[in-house]
């Protein structure tokens, strides 16, 4: 049963965050705002959920996904940072900047159903309050990916999820909706392995 709740993001409750925060610990898979697009998150140490959401959106098993932290030193925990990366990240992940993942190498502390053991993990320090509160409630990185089926536009009307994922035991356990995406598009995707080479995969 896919449960839908509607809440404003200016007046976030500690309840709500606390419902996340245990439905993502008991496995569940969410849609959640972000600081761009909906997305789908589940812890991103859990393997059974992690396969859950590839096979929602028939993403291509050999394709890793992305991971929201709640702070540089999370990521640090799972993605190796040199001195000069972390002054670029501060500079990125500021808060006058776009949002941005980061592909960094990868310390394979994550299942490899997520990061399929490639050598770079995408990283992103979202600026979304809600998200770092859940964030710090979990004390682990969210798998995070576009709400929608692979290959096919990202779903911005929540209404319409149903068409979407029409079988009932093959939906997101759970929506939390705060109305419209703060924007239409991805976040940038900047691989940031080799400092003195920064490449921009995706503006």
């Amino acid at each position: 049963m896919m449960t839908h709740i509607e809440i404003n993001p200016s007046r976030i409750k500690p309840a709500i965050v606390d419902l996340v925060a245990g439905s993502l610990k008991i496995g569940q898979i969410i849609v959640l705002p972000t600081d761009t697009i909906y997305g789908l998150s589940c812890l991103a140490d859990n393997v059974r959920s992690i396969k859950k959401i590839y096979h929602l959106k028939k993403r291509d098993a050999k394709k890793p996904m992305s991971i929201l932290v709640g702070s540089l030193e999370m990521a640090k925990k799972y993605v190796v940072i040199s001195e000069r990366q972390e002054k670029v990240l501060k500079k990125i992940w500021s808060k006058s900047q776009p949002p941005t993942t980061v592909i960094l190498k990868n310390k394979y502390k994550l299942p490899r159903e997520l990061t399929r053991n490639v050598e770079g993990l995408a990283v992103r320090l979202p600026k979304n309050k809600f998200l770092i509160k859940i964030l710090e409630k979990v004390d682990c990185p969210l798998v995070s990916t576009s709400l929608n089926l692979s290959g096919e536009k990202e779903i911005t009307d929540l209404r319409k999820l149903n068409l979407t994922f029409p079988k009932k035991n093959n939906r997101p356990d759970l929506i939390i909706d705060v109305g419209a995406s703060p924007q239409r598009k991805a976040s940038r995707l900047i691989d940031l392995r080799n400092v003195d080479e920064t490449i921009v995969i995706r503006k």
